[in-house]
């Protein structure tokens, strides 16, 4: 079976599987990306050393990280065509991601969160800017919530996240003030929570990106503001605050302990920076 065929059929499976439209999106990208390099030939032409090949000479130009990407995506496809009986044995199966580089997450500190604040010049932006912050969210959670999706009865909401996983977020009573002034104001019809200003309609990822970068400018903070950071500045109060781990993983969504572990190292940071303040 050529390429193009198997990815077909895989895509239809991770699709009835419920994998995101932004998930499938992306293994799209990998999937032409090898199909360019190799042709639609059959994925049976395909063995260990040419894709070893093939991730050497990515490897030469990618981040470990985007390498690793593009070897998961390898790895889940000739995992599948094996288990669908296309393909005797899986090449793929001993290729190893590369060792990544441990990252601390980059948050905001509480004086650079109250500029935001104050660089928030209208109910929506108070209303984005607030939710971001107090739940925790990834802007894609955010701005698939319907008006109907917010319980304010328990300041709550539920999100559905990566995997298609659904979890209960929670927000405090300053977001919650501004959630109602902005709803208040809306005069349209859409269900969506968040919308756009002008012929209001949902609103995209990058236009909620941009409107936390917009409120960013209006401030003294020299570095480059992102709506990520304002989820890692969520875990880090929630740690800094006394929180377990395992409580922010749940809170946070992380299917897997380690990726929320990796904020433990952020009151060490922290720690040092205190000490090189005062001492």
């Amino acid at each position: 079976m050529i390429l193009t065929e198997v990815w077909s059929l895989y895509k239809a499976d991770k699709q009835i599987q419920g994998y995101s439209s932004q998930t499938l999106k992306a293994y799209n990208v990998q999937f032409n990306l090898l199909v360019n390099s190799f042709g639609n030939i059959s994925i049976q032409e395909l063995s260990t050393n040419s894709l070893k090949v093939y991730l050497g000479k990515a490897a030469e130009k990618l981040k470990p990280s985007s390498l690793g990407h593009r070897i998961r995506f390898i790895k889940s496809l000739f995992r599948w065509a094996q288990d669908e009986n296309l393909i005797n044995g899986n090449p793929a199966s001993k290729i190893k991601e590369p060792k990544l580089e441990l990252r601390v997450p980059k948050y905001l500190s509480e004086e650079e969160i109250e500029h935001l604040r104050e660089a928030c010049h209208t109910t929506f932006e108070n209303a984005l800017f607030e939710f971001m912050y107090s739940t925790g969210c990834r802007i894609g959670e955010a701005i698939t919530l319907d008006r109907t999706s917010i319980n304010f009865s328990n300041q709550s909401a539920i999100v559905l996240g990566k995997g298609n996983k659904e979890r209960e977020v929670y927000f405090n009573t300053r977001c919650e003030i501004w959630l109602k002034r902005y709803l208040s104001e809306r005069k349209d019809h859409e269900e969506a929570l968040f919308v756009t200003t002008r012929a209001p309609h949902r609103m995209s990822i990058s236009q909620a990106r941009n409107v936390i970068k917009l409120i960013a400018k209006r401030t003294d903070i020299k570095k480059s503001i992102h709506p990520h950071q304002l989820r890692h500045s969520y875990a880090t109060k929630l740690l800094n605050n006394g929180a377990p781990l395992e409580v922010i993983q749940n809170l946070m969504g992380h299917e897997k302990s380690k990726t929320t572990k990796i904020y433990a190292y952020l009151s060490g940071a922290m720690r040092r920076d205190l000490y090189r303040k005062y001492f």
